[in-house]
């Protein structure tokens, strides 16, 4: 969806509305949101913030893919997360930005001028309670991420990395039922290595692997399918609630 396509919809017919921050607000209460809300757009390389600077703003991921990265003094960087469609970024309270976001992807974002969120945080508990929520998920999902990158083999590490991507596809909730999912893989190889931390070729190897075993179709270049989730996610080493299996 195009940035001027977004800019004509209401809140109501937002495609990430079911799961981001405004996900509660009633009407009211998005009539607000809506007069301190913009829409920008970010080209894929693009920072969107970087780590220290002042923000003005927070916001959603309405499309599209970012990264979070952290500098290290020496200079070498670290992927440390991935802001996928319906996620938020910055943190109401903190001046500044806690790590570099860049997009990867062409990236639209519905941004809210920061300090009059602050003020309707106060006023809308539905949003503070659904941006503790989405805190918690995250750290939550932090936490799993460190037993993917420590205790997963490399064919595990993609199988996860594929998931997560399947799971938070807008489109998901339309194959669901049959259990079979087609979304575009947005990330690069290269940034599928850097964020599981395995060389280029490793991730093309088990790419191809898990194509070999049926796990996944590889439609074209960017478009995957995914003839069986519950197969995927045994791929991944988790049982098909999500939990890790012992």
């Amino acid at each position: 969806m195009t940035l001027p396509q977004l800019q004509s919809l209401q809140c109501s017919d937002c495609p990430i509305r079911h799961r981001a921050v405004c996900s509660r607000c009633e009407t009211d209460e998005l009539q607000m949101l809506d007069t301190i809300k913009y829409y920008r757009s970010f080209e894929a390389g693009q920072p969107i913030i970087w780590s220290g600077d002042q923000m003005n703003f927070v916001g959603s991921v309405v499309t599209g893919i970012a990264t979070l990265t952290q500098t290290m003094e020496d200079g070498r960087t670290q992927m440390v997360g991935l802001l996928l469609p319906s996620d938020f970024v910055g943190r109401p309270g903190r001046e500044g930005a806690a790590y570099d976001v860049v997009a990867t992807t062409d990236v639209v974002m519905c941004c809210f001028r920061k300090k009059p969120f602050e003020d309707l945080m106060l006023e809308t508990p539905h949003i503070a309670h659904r941006l503790l929520e989405m805190t918690l998920d995250e750290l939550d999902a932090a936490r799993e991420w460190m037993l993917v990158l420590g205790r997963k083999t490399a064919r595990e590490k993609i199988a996860s990395l594929l998931a997560i991507l399947a799971q938070r596809d807008v489109s998901l909730s339309k194959n669901a039922a049959s259990g079979e999912v087609t979304f575009d893989l947005k990330l690069t190889r290269e940034a599928m290595a850097d964020y599981l931390g395995l060389t280029l070729e490793t991730v093309s190897r088990q790419m191809s692997a898990l194509k070999k075993s049926g796990v996944i179709v590889l439609e074209s270049k960017r478009r995957v399918k995914v003839p069986d989730m519950r197969l995927l996610i045994e791929e991944a080493g988790d049982d098909t609630d999500g939990g890790v299996v012992g």
